[in-house]
C-alpha cells in the first residue's frame, strides 16, 4: 500500500465516522430531533405533528421511515434516533426484556386496532377444519391475536391474560387450526395463501384493507395504545416534550381520522 492510498483510506474512515456520529442524537444548539416511524399513513400523521412542532416551538423534526418493527428500536437504542412512534407498550416492554433496552414512554398516540382478515370467508363461522391462521410473529402482537381468538371462542388459552401467548399456550383447538407465524409487514402478502390473517392496521390500511371488513377486530377499549418511546431520562428533554405536545393536538387527531376513520382512537384523551 502506498503512502497516498493509506492517507486516502484514513480520510475515508474519518468521513464514515463523521457520518455515523452525525446520525446520533440532536444537540441542544440546533433544536432538532430525529423520530422513527413505520412507513405508511402513521408517518403522514407524524408529518402533521412535525409541522406543528416547527410552527409552535421552532423545533425541527426529522422523520426517519422504517419498514419493520425491530429496526426502529435498535436505532433508538444506539442513538441514531431521539424517539420513535410506532409501537404499543406490551411490544416495547417485550423488546426491553429481550434486548436490555433502556426505554421509557414520553407520550401516548393512538390505538390502532388489529383485525383478522380473509379473502376466502366472510365470517369466522365459515372457517373450515384445519384452517391456516397467520399471526404476527412478534411476541406481543401474536398474543394479542390469540387472545382475540380466545374471546371469540375459536380456541382456548391456558391464560387469556398472557399478553405474550403463543400457539404453545393453546389448550383447546376444536377445529385444529394451523398457525403460521409471519413477520407483521409480510402478512398482507400472505393473506391470499391462508384462510385468515391477523394484520396490524399499520400494514392493513396501506394494503387496502378496511377494519370494517375484518372478521374479528378490537374495540376502542383495547389496551394496545401506541406511544412515543425514548431512551430512559430523555422524556424530560425540552425537544421531546414539545414533540409530544405537538402530537397530542386536535389537528393531528383530525389527520388520523382522515386517514384511518374510526380505526384510529386518540390515546391521550
Amino acid at each position: 500500500m502506498t503512502k497516498t492510498s493509506a492517507i486516502s483510506r484514513l480520510a475515508k474512515g474519518v468521513l464514515a465516522s463523521a457520518v455515523i456520529l452525525g446520525a446520533g442524537t440532536a444537540t441542544a444548539d440546533d433544536h432538532s430531533i430525529k423520530v422513527g416511524t413505520v412507513a405508511g399513513p402513521e408517518t403522514d400523521v407524524m408529518h402533521v405533528a412535525a409541522e406543528i412542532a416547527e410552527r409552535e416551538y421552532g423545533l425541527d423534526v426529522e422523520i426517519i421511515e422504517f419498514t419493520d418493527y425491530v429496526t426502529p428500536n435498535a436505532a433508538l437504542a444506539d442513538g441514531s434516533l431521539d424517539a420513535n412512534a410506532y409501537q404499543h407498550e406490551p411490544y416495547m416492554r417485550s423488546m426491553v426484556e429481550d434486548r436490555g433496552y433502556d426505554f421509557t414512554i414520553a407520550g401516548l398516540t393512538f390505538v390502532y386496532p388489529i383485525g383478522a382478515y380473509s379473502e376466502k370467508y366472510s365470517s369466522i363461522d365459515e372457517l373450515p377444519e384445519g384452517a391456516q391462521i397467520a399471526l404476527p410473529n412478534d411476541p406481543s402482537n401474536e398474543g394479542r391475536a390469540l387472545i382475540l381468538m380466545h374471546n371469540e371462542g375459536l380456541i382456548e388459552l391456558d391464560d387469556p391474560t398472557n399478553l405474550e401467548a403463543t400457539p404453545l399456550n393453546v389448550v383447546e383447538n376444536p377445529k385444529d387450526f394451523r398457525f403460521r407465524e409471519i413477520e407483521a409487514a409480510q402478512l398482507p402478502r400472505v393473506l391470499p395463501d391462508v384462510d385468515m390473517a391477523f394484520i396490524n392496521n399499520t400494514f392493513a390500511q396501506p394494503a387496502g384493507l378496511s377494519l370494517d371488513d375484518a372478521l374479528i377486530k378490537e374495540g376502542p377499549e383495547s389496551p394496545y395504545v401506541n406511544l412515543i418511546a425514548v431512551r430512559g431520562g430523555d422524556q424530560e428533554r425540552e425537544e421531546i416534550q414539545q414533540l409530544v405536545e405537538a402530537y397530542q393536538t386536535d389537528e393531528v387527531a383530525a389527520k388520523a381520522a382522515e386517514l384511518f376513520g374510526p380505526a384510529a382512537v386518540p390515546g391521550w384523551k
